[in-house]
């Protein structure tokens, strides 16, 4: 591993999950003090891990001073202009400001109460209530966030994720957009872009931050997460003067089928060739179902915003099979992949557990018709016969974790040949050694069943057909997903990567 990138650990009232940051320059009680923050960027360091830090520049907490400050001023203020304030339509100004949606369900705005008691202006909060959106129009914003980023770098710090990187600028006539808004999917390539996503405003910001980090010694990175279609459209967040990652959503959504596979894979190096970056590639992360979940699903039966009883259940062993195919297919790229904590072990999405446990507010917002994220971010199992599976010293932790979990646990895992731990430590082995990640791709087949290319030295095959796929004839196998036929060939749903 080279990296690793933090979930925010900043002070917040937690409304979801620490992405409501009430103070951007400490450390939740919950998580320890500033001081832990620097003894384990100097841990990792000393480890040769580099340290990414999530930034959450599109919306603050309610909590955080500066909204505090709006809601006491008046109408028109200077602590008003930093957030996105209206007067309400109709008479009375009881109706929102225009059609918006939170990503989360329901309306984008809500109303304020005037210090006297009676009905104020609207806010606008693209996710929950407690994210107030920023004016990035604000120049006041601006030397906020640039303040932050110096903060955390002067800490050692080696980058940052940036979260709903598409969204800080907003299309200045706010107008109502017909379209329901779909938690975390880019632009549907046929349809006008939203007016709240994918502003091209957000690039002069990017180019700013990125002279910051180009100040500082050594290499910094910035990293994209922006739900942006299509791959040409992306692309621009990764100039050379922006961002140097962006990642690449298309390819975790991408359908487990041949052409699928082919199409996001050829689009996304020619994209992102076309601006000198490198292309990224991820499977699963925070906010989607588990790929070992996911891709026991039916194909081409859409992605689910989380998976709960009484829902349609994926096939755990159909999901597995295709997750480990899909993985050493996936570091086989050029590129950089990032890997989702958990999912070296093969880790499914909790998929049965208890609504009332549910803490995802797209879960209450939704009116209880989506589930949400929470199955995604249950605590990993460490030790199978350990309390909360070595999470911490007794069985609480904050979401339950699913009684079969036991199976997957790090313990039950280490040194086991055939385990999914296993074949990702020799799969990153062997994607160093062999300089995947800097390599170059050379399709050697693309049909409906097989895809074959080359990287460097290693060829690797993927068949999602229903007959065995033979190697070729003197190939040495260095990896594979599963066990080959008696013959040596490779089943359905299954990578192998050859030299020779």
């Amino acid at each position: 591993m080279d990296a690793v990138w933090l979930s925010p650990f900043y002070p917040s009232p937690q409304a979801d999950a620490g992405y409501d940051v009430a103070d951007y320059r400490d450390v939740d009680p919950l998580f320890g003090t500033l001081a832990d923050a620097d003894k384990l960027i100097a841990e990792a360091r000393s480890r040769g891990l580099r340290v990414i830090v999530d930034l959450v520049p599109n919306h603050t907490s309610s909590a955080h001073r500066w909204f505090q400050a709006a809601l006491a001023a008046a109408p028109g203020s200077a602590q008003r202009s930093r957030y996105i304030f209206r007067d309400g339509l109709g008479p009375a100004g009881d109706q929102p400001p225009n059609d918006w949606q939170s990503v989360f369900g329901g309306p984008a705005w809500t109303r304020t109460v005037d210090p006297d008691g009676r009905p104020g202006q609207w806010y606008l909060h693209l996710f929950d209530t407690g994210q107030p959106d920023l004016n990035w129009d604000n120049p006041e914003v601006h030397e906020e966030f640039l303040g932050v980023l110096r903060f955390w770098l002067d800490r050692g710090v080696d980058g940052f994720r940036v979260d709903v990187a598409h969204g800080l600028v907003k299309q200045a006539d706010l107008a109502d957009w017909q379209e329901p808004q779909e938690i975390l999917s880019g632009n549907e390539i046929d349809k006008p872009r939203p007016p709240m996503w994918d502003q091209d405003g957000v690039h002069e910001i990017y180019r700013q931050w990125r002279r910051v980090l180009d100040s500082y010694p050594g290499e910094r990175v910035l990293v994209a997460e922006a739900w942006v279609e299509p791959a040409e459209r992306l692309a621009r967040y990764v100039r050379p003067d922006e961002m140097h990652q962006a990642f690449n959503f298309e390819y975790l959504l991408a359908a487990w089928t041949a052409p699928a596979q082919y199409a996001v894979i050829t689009r996304s190096l020619e994209a992102t060739d076309s601006v000198g970056a490198p292309t990224t590639w991820v499977l699963s992360n925070h906010d989607v179902v588990r790929h070992a979940s996911r891709l026991g699903l039916a194909v081409g039966g859409g992605r689910p915003n989380g998976i709960g009883i009484g829902d349609p259940q994926p096939d755990a062993v159909l999901g597995l099979r295709r997750a480990r195919a899909a993985t050493l297919l996936m570091l086989a790229l050029p590129g950089s992949a990032y890997l989702y904590q958990g999912e070296e072990l093969g880790l499914p999405e909790h998929t049965t557990m208890p609504d009332e446990a549910r803490q995802d507010p797209t879960w209450a917002r939704s009116g209880h018709t989506q589930r949400g994220r929470d199955g995604c971010r249950v605590p990993i199992p460490w030790e199978a016969d350990a309390p909360s599976y070595g999470f911490g010293p007794t069985d609480a932790s904050w979401l339950p974790q699913p009684p079969s979990w036991a199976e997957y646990a790090l313990d039950r895992q280490r040194d086991v040949p055939g385990s999914t731990y296993e074949l990702y430590r020799t799969a990153l082995r062997l994607r160093r050694a062999h300089g995947l990640g800097r390599g170059t791709l050379e399709w050697l087949s693309s049909g409906d069943e097989v895809l074959t290319f080359r990287n460097g030295e290693l060829t690797v095959l993927t068949n999602f057909g229903d007959a065995p796929a033979p190697i070729p004839a003197g190939a040495e196998v260095l990896a594979s997903s599963a066990p080959l036929d008696d013959d040596g060939a490779v089943p359905t749903d299954v990578t192998v990567w050859l030299r020779g």
